[in-house]
């Protein structure tokens, strides 16, 4: 008989990948950012183990949205004080601070739990062509 291997976490072998976000949907971006900090483009995936990759996001602040969503949709947080709602549109997120947008979207497509929140430290976004982990990439 032959059995599914577990891989351990010791065995995870992370490698760095680039994503350029230039001209690219939002949306799709984001499932295929999902896909390489979950592991699920690996062979050797285990959903209880944390084998995803390193995941640097370039040009952030020129994703493109499709439809209306960038002038009406909205993201919204409390302060946990009486009347602290607050609210920003995504138009404004994406101008101030495009990081912000891309994990909140990542956030939503991984695990709820703490192996979510280590596989979403993994994720590094960039406004620009610039990052300073090319010592870490392959290729460049």
């Amino acid at each position: 008989m032959k059995f599914t291997k577990s891989v351990k976490p010791s065995e995870v072998k992370r490698d760095w990948i680039v994503v350029d976000a230039k001209g690219k949907i939002f949306g799709r971006v984001l499932t295929e950012i999902a896909t390489y900090l979950r592991g699920k483009h690996k062979p050797s995936f285990t959903p209880h183990v944390d084998c995803g990759d390193y995941v640097v996001v370039i040009n952030a602040k020129e994703v493109e949205f499709s439809g209306t969503k960038l002038g009406t949709k909205q993201y919204h947080r409390h302060t946990g004080y009486l009347g602290g709602l607050k609210s920003e549109k995504m138009e404004e997120l994406l101008e101030d601070n495009p990081q912000k947008l891309f994990m909140l979207g990542a956030r939503g497509m991984l695990p709820k739990t703490k192996l979510g929140k280590s596989m979403l430290k993994k994720l590094k976004v960039y406004p620009g062509s610039e990052h300073p982990h090319t010592a870490q990439v392959k290729g460049n």
